[in-house]
């Protein structure tokens, strides 16, 4: 499991966590969540997340 951190503002996304209260469940990697999901705290597209 990773950890991708948006770019613009910082904000981290880990796969193990996921995001269960947006529909995401621990265990799922960047790539399999859609493209039209945005950083929850900016706004950023998908692709400024930067593996850390």
């Amino acid at each position: 499991m990773n950890r991708y951190e948006c770019e613009i503002c910082g904000w981290v996304y880990d796969e193990k966590q996921g995001m269960p209260e947006k529909g995401i469940p621990p265990g799922t990697p960047l790539d399999q969540i859609p493209e039209e999901w945005v950083c929850p705290d900016c706004g950023a597209d998908k692709d400024v997340f930067n593996q850390i």
